[in-house]
C-alpha cells in the first residue's frame, strides 16, 4: 500500500469517527433525558431551546445572565424561549406576571426588574398589586398592567405553560428543553455551565438532523 493510499485511509477513518466522537461526548439517560412523546415548540424551521423557570427561583436568578450570554452566541436558526413554571398558586402568580410583561412587550426591562426586586431588593411581591407597582417603577401603565394580568389571553398562556411543564416532566429549576425531545437538569448535567454545553451538543445535533431532511427533500 503506498503512503499516499495510506494517508487517504486514515483521512477518511479521520472523518468518519470526528461525528461519533461528539455523539459519545454527551449520552442520553446520562447526562440528558429523551421526552415521550415529544412536545411540539411551534417552530419548524429553527431549533428551540426551552428555559423553564421561576422568577422565584434563587438558582434562575444566578442561571439568567449566563442564558443571555449563551443566547447571543447562538447563530439565528436556534432560539431560546422561556416558559415558567405553574405547579402552585405563587408559582403560577409570577407565571401571569411573565406572559404580562410579555404581552406589554415590556420584557426589557421587566425581566431583569422583577429578579432583581425580589432577589436583590428583597421585596414582598405576593399579590397583583405589589407587581403592578414595580411594573409602574419600570415606566409601564398601571391600568394597561391590570388589563393584561387578567386577561383570558394570559391565562391561557399560563395553562399551555403548565401543560408544557408537566409534558416534559419538570420537577426542578432550571431546568432546559431542546427541541421538544430533551430535557436538561442540573443534576444530571452537573452544572448549569454544563448545562448549556449540553444544549449547545443537543441543538446542533437537532440542526444537523434538519439539514440532512431538507437535503432528502430536495
Amino acid at each position: 500500500m503506498s503512503v499516499w493510499v495510506r494517508s487517504l485511509l486514515v483521512a477518511v477513518i479521520t472523518v468518519v469517527s470526528l461525528p461519533t466522537m461528539a455523539q459519545e461526548a454527551y449520552e442520553e439517560g446520562v447526562h440528558y433525558d429523551l421526552i415521550t412523546p415529544n412536545i411540539q415548540t411551534g417552530i419548524s424551521d429553527r431549533v428551540v431551546v426551552t428555559e423553564f423557570f421561576s422568577y422565584g427561583c434563587g438558582h434562575c436568578f444566578n442561571f439568567e445572565p449566563m442564558l443571555a450570554a449563551w443566547e447571543k452566541r447562538q447563530p439565528e436558526n436556534i432560539v431560546v424561549q422561556r416558559s415558567p413554571i405553574a405547579w402552585n398558586a405563587g408559582a403560577r402568580l409570577l407565571a401571569k406576571v411573565y406572559y404580562t410583561a410579555v404581552v406589554l412587550d415590556a420584557m426589557d426591562p421587566m425581566h431583569e426588574a422583577i429578579f432583581r426586586a425580589i432577589h436583590l431588593q428583597r421585596k414582598r411581591l405576593a399579590s397583583p398589586e405589589a407587581f403592578r407597582a414595580v411594573f409602574v417603577d419600570n415606566g409601564i401603565d398601571a391600568e394597561a398592567f391590570d388589563k393584561v394580568f387578567d386577561s383570558f389571553g394570559v391565562s391561557s398562556m399560563v395553562r399551555q405553560a403548565d401543560a408544557r411543564m408537566k409534558g416534559a416532566r419538570i420537577n426542578g429549576t432550571p431546568s432546559l428543553m431542546v427541541n421538544g425531545k430533551y430535557r436538561i437538569d442540573t443534576r444530571k448535567a452537573g452544572s448549569q455551565a454544563n448545562m448549556l454545553k449540553i444544549a449547545k451538543f443537543l441543538a446542533e445535533k437537532e440542526l444537523a438532523r434538519m439539514n440532512q431532511s431538507v437535503a432528502i427533500a430536495e
